[in-house]
């Protein structure tokens, strides 16, 4: 078994695809450990706000089969590459599979958003601060406590199957920078 941590994001009728996807993986790899869930602005594209959230499983796949396991669940869920920009239903990346570190069967790993945006590094922090981010000797919780950007992300109420992700103390937090727009954050 290998420890795994995973980035799931959706701008696109979020809440349902992120539940979606977390039924799905679930079916997959059995019990989740679940990170509170984040807004935040689009990088990297030009779109709408996600909500983004972290997931850390026991995984029996090999990275191969798990990847390819991965763009199933995105397929799914209705993600096709190139049919319309900016709208995501369904985006997972592996984060962190096991201690490998550097490209892998055509997986960059630890991917780099990890150490770059606070929408991976926040979550991961509060789900797994004591790991240690492969190929380096810093835990994620020196990574997020070293982390200076411009990004805007602020934590969101949401459940899963009863489940509260986004506890009631995180909800009232959020990065200086932040600046959610009104009535963001319902789910």
């Amino acid at each position: 078994m290998t420890v795994i941590y995973l980035g799931l994001g959706s701008n696109t009728d979020r809440e349902h695809h992120l539940r979606r996807g977390l039924d799905a993986l679930e079916q997959l790899l059995g019990p989740l450990e679940l990170s509170p869930v984040f807004e935040s602005d689009a990088v990297g594209i030009l779109g709408t706000r996600f909500y983004n959230l972290v997931v850390g499983a026991q995984c029996q796949l090999d990275l191969v089969d798990l990847n390819a396991a991965l763009k199933a669940i995105e397929a799914a869920c209705g993600r096709r590459e190139q049919t319309s920009p900016g709208r995501i239903t369904l985006d997972i990346d592996i984060l962190l599979y096991g201690e490998l570190a550097g490209r892998h069967d055509g997986v960059l790993l630890p991917r780099p958003e990890t150490r770059r945006n606070a929408f991976v590094l926040w979550p991961l922090a509060l789900l797994a601060p004591a790991v240690v981010l492969p190929g380096s000797d810093t835990t994620i919780a020196t990574l997020w406590s070293e982390w200076r950007g411009e990004q805007k992300v602020w934590p969101v109420a949401f459940e899963w199957h009863g489940q509260t992700l986004t506890p009631a103390w995180l909800l009232r937090q959020q990065l200086p920078s932040a600046d959610p727009a009104p009535g963001s954050g319902a789910a």
